[in-house]
């Protein structure tokens, strides 16, 4: 509990900068208030993951069978605006015609998606954007995959991303729990990070920056 509240808590009321926050995972709806907070709190925000389907939609981007949430493209869009170059979000995908490890795939430029395919992974040159924003950053802190992390093909987003934030020197590095920590304990890169939150739903809800009952016990005592 110590641990957490030194870590997550950090990030969300003094950081060490520049902080940047790596978002990923399926849907905007999971992760609105993590990102409207840490756009207030972080100096670049890396978008990636099923999510970015919804933001690509509301800058009116054809996003081909990919994920999307009709019911937040409003909001994808007062994000976007709020955020300026804050936000980044993915140059390229790598696209399937079918949710499968079996079915053949190739990478697209993000604006050249095609309409009868789906977006499952981020690409090498998101990879290697990311990678650039990511150096000279003295906090980071990621939470969600980028891509079908499960599906072998899909997951050389997550695993370039989680290299990329290993192999910081000088920076807090925090794993926001759930697949992100299995990819980095996965990969053999749990040792590499300074904290891997235990905390599930909780550290998210933490990052938003909601009042937690157990933390504020602690922090009256």
């Amino acid at each position: 509990m110590e641990k957490e509240i030194k870590f997550i808590g950090g990030v969300v009321d003094n950081p060490a900068r520049p902080l940047v926050a790596i978002l990923g995972g399926a849907k905007v709806s999971d992760k609105i208030g993590v990102i409207e907070n840490l756009l207030t709190k972080a100096d670049k925000v890396l978008v990636g993951g099923g999510m970015t389907f919804t933001f690509m939609a509301a800058q009116g981007q054809e996003i081909g069978k990919s994920l999307l949430e009709a019911d937040k493209v409003e909001l994808a869009k007062g994000l976007l605006e709020k955020a300026g170059d804050k936000l980044v979000l993915p140059v390229d995908a790598v696209v399937s015609k079918e949710f499968s490890n079996d079915a053949p795939f190739h990478t697209v430029d993000a604006d050249k998606m095609p309409a009868d395919e789906m977006g499952l992974d981020i690409g090498q040159a998101t990879i290697d954007l990311f990678t650039k924003e990511l150096q000279g950053a003295k906090t980071v802190v990621w939470n969600g995959p980028m891509g079908v992390f499960e599906l072998s093909n899909f997951a050389k987003g997550t695993i370039g991303v989680c290299e990329a934030i290993a192999n910081l020197t000088d920076a807090t590095t925090i794993i926001g729990g759930g697949d992100s920590a299995a990819a980095a304990m996965d990969l053999g890169f749990a040792d590499k990070f300074t904290h891997i939150s235990t905390g599930g739903g909780a550290s998210l809800e933490y990052l938003e920056g909601k009042e937690l009952p157990g933390v504020a016990s602690i922090s009256d005592k």
